[in-house]
């Protein structure tokens, strides 16, 4: 078994904590702290001190659950956008995502996941009752459900259907254009925004 042998304490330190983000093994960590070390002391502290002020400071908006720099995001708080359409999106990501098509001028509601029986999240553990609560409000036309054409998003778009089937709320999806098992990350933006644009009845992509 190989084992590193780092000639400082906090060298390793800093590796150790490196090595624990996605997709960052040891030897990238140890590449990344290198590079750090060879930078301006002053350099270093805006960067640890930009990851502190996002920890501490960041909001989730109270209206869609988005990440903000104030209790309403942007996107919510422009008037320009269209309060009557409301697209539910998985993540923060999938907000990006779809506004890098400019393709979609509604609002946006962020789940904060997907059901997930395997990794343990429930309905329970999604913004899904808060949704509930935006459309009883009366003022939502149409609500978009732009979820991963994964099982665990199928099922999830499904659940939010049997809770909106009763309200006279148009309830849509994406349009196939992206492709059964994809997610929106990693779908491009042309086939993304045509997919929005082209949307169809969420009733009959069941059927189909």
């Amino acid at each position: 078994m190989h084992i590193d042998r780092f000639p400082s304490r906090l060298l390793e330190n800093a590796v150790n904590e490196f090595a624990k983000l996605p997709g960052i093994g040891r030897k990238s960590a140890l590449r990344l702290v290198l590079h750090l070390l060879k930078q301006d002391l002053q350099e270093v502290e805006i960067f640890g001190n930009s990851l502190i002020q996002l920890r501490s400071e960041i909001k989730h908006c109270k209206v869609c659950h988005n990440i903000s720099d104030t209790d309403i995001c942007s996107i919510c708080a422009n008037p320009s956008r269209n309060p009557s359409i409301i697209c539910v999106v998985e993540n923060i990501k999938d907000v990006m995502s779809i506004e890098n098509t400019q393709q979609f001028k509604g609002l946006y509601h962020v789940l904060g996941g997907i059901i997930s029986p395997m990794d343990g999240i429930g309905p329970s553990d999604l913004e899904v009752d808060s949704l509930v609560t935006r459309v009883n409000e009366g003022n939502t036309e149409e609500i978009i459900l732009a979820l991963s054409t994964t099982m665990e998003g199928d099922t999830t778009n499904f659940f939010i259907y049997k809770k909106l089937k009763n309200t006279e709320v148009k309830i849509s999806t994406l349009a196939r254009g992206v492709s059964i098992g994809d997610e929106l990350e990693y779908t491009d933006e042309v086939t993304l925004g045509r997919s929005i644009v082209n949307r169809m009845n969420f009733e009959e992509s069941i059927i189909r």
